[in-house]
């Protein structure tokens, strides 16, 4: 959505406020295609003492699979961010604020690279998932697998034959 910010700029006190759908489910992210309903975009323009701050709320529900277990999830997800916006920038190593040329901003950018930035590096089905095993591959949230679980590691098998002894 390109957002045409003129008014805003030029008007103390002035604001612009949108909503709408961002459809990604076309978006391929770790190899997968995450987004399978549209995140719904809440965002608002305002001029305050000739500074402009954008807002914006995104919410969405974001389909992967749990980094322990491997079981599909699906995350209800809501990111709230702020950035200043300035219509020219002076020093282009300036990351506090957006340059927004000719007065316009794509905000459908803004919002997909603030998505992919804040997204969880690891994701769970549960708090306190237990994976699988390492053995037989087994889910370990459904019940124990039964595999033996005391195999020693080869390189401290020379201790255990001190305990033998």
């Amino acid at each position: 959505m390109l957002l045409q910010l003129k008014e805003v700029f030029l008007n103390e006190g002035g604001r612009l406020d949108v909503d709408y759908s961002l459809p990604m489910n076309d978006f391929e992210y770790n190899g997968d295609y995450p987004f399978k309903s549209p995140v719904e975009i809440s965002a608002s323009a305002v001029n305050r003492a000739s500074l402009v701050e954008l807002k914006v709320k995104a919410v969405f529900d974001y389909t992967t699979r749990c980094d322990r277990c491997f079981e599909e999830i699906v995350k209800h997800l809501e990111f709230t961010f702020t950035h200043g916006l300035a219509a020219k920038l002076i020093d282009d190593e300036n990351d506090d604020y957006i340059e927004t040329a000719d007065y316009t901003l794509e905000l459908d950018e803004v919002v997909i690279s603030d998505i992919i930035l804040n997204l969880p590096s690891k994701m769970l089905c549960r708090e306190d998932c237990r994976g699988i095993c390492p053995e037989c591959g087994k889910n370990l949230n459904n019940g124990d697998c039964g595999c033996n679980k005391t195999q020693i590691d080869s390189r401290l098998e020379i201790l255990k034959q001190l305990i033998d002894d």
